[in-house]
């Protein structure tokens, strides 16, 4: 565990089981949790709020992120604010735009002033970088959250837009940069070498921590062990 106390980028979960987000609570590492629309799903919540305030009320003291789920900003902006009061440690998650590609910069400008502490999320563009940073900049401690997932999926390099996008937000203390949806735990050393503040982590690759730094003639032996121990238990013969 003394490689990942030595990261300087903040490991955040990444989920919306309860369970496992009460397990990884449990670790000092974790500081702190997001979760979306579509982790929720995936988990069978129908209750949003309900699902909330449990949440709350197990970890009120690392920051957690929560989305508003509207298409109109009238209404985002509703839902924002009813969010942002269940809790200090809460951040209010706004899509970079709506589904008809308006712009949430108005929005984010407004409830950022306002005080409310938001996680601008789905960038995957240095324009979009640029446009958020502007848009929170003398506002409420917020989170600008770059899809570096997503921009491998589709076959760029990401590490070179998300330090480029570190320094737009160096000049903003209030702002930290999130490396939203990683691939492999590689992700995360990519994202402490170029400083980014956060990395968001599921837990199928939070459960490969312990990996960071294992010796990689050890790690082969392993792997033959797995795939002979698994032959034999199969009964396999030829």
């Amino acid at each position: 565990m003394e490689n990942i106390k030595s990261l300087t980028v903040k490991i955040f979960a990444d989920g919306a089981d309860i369970n496992g987000m009460l397990e990884m609570y449990q670790k000092p590492y974790i500081k702190g949790f997001t979760t979306n629309p579509t982790l929720m799903r995936k988990a069978d919540i129908s209750d949003y709020e309900a699902f909330a305030h449990a949440v709350l009320g197990k970890i009120p003291d690392r920051p957690i992120s929560f989305e508003v789920f509207s298409d109109e900003f009238d209404e985002m902006e509703r839902q924002a604010k009813k969010i942002a009061s269940w809790g200090q440690n809460v951040y209010v998650k706004i899509p970079v735009t709506n589904t008809r590609d308006e712009s949430s910069a108005a929005l984010v400008k407004k409830l950022s002033s306002a005080g409310v502490k938001l996680n601008v999320t789905a960038l995957l563009t240095l324009d979009q970088v640029r446009e958020v940073t502007a848009a929170l900049e003398g506002g409420a401690p917020a989170y600008v959250s770059v899809f570096a997932g997503r921009i491998a999926d589709a076959g760029t390099d990401p590490v070179r837009l998300m330090a480029e996008a570190v320094q737009v937000l160096k000049p903003h203390s209030q702002l930290e940069l999130i490396w939203a949806s990683p691939r492999e735990l590689l992700n995360v050393l990519q994202a402490n070498a170029i400083g980014c503040h956060v990395i968001t982590v599921t837990n199928d690759i939070l459960n490969k921590l312990h990996l960071i730094g294992k010796d990689l003639k050890e790690y082969s032996l392993d792997t033959v062990k797995m795939f002979r121990h698994d032959a034999v238990s199969a009964g396999y013969s030829l």
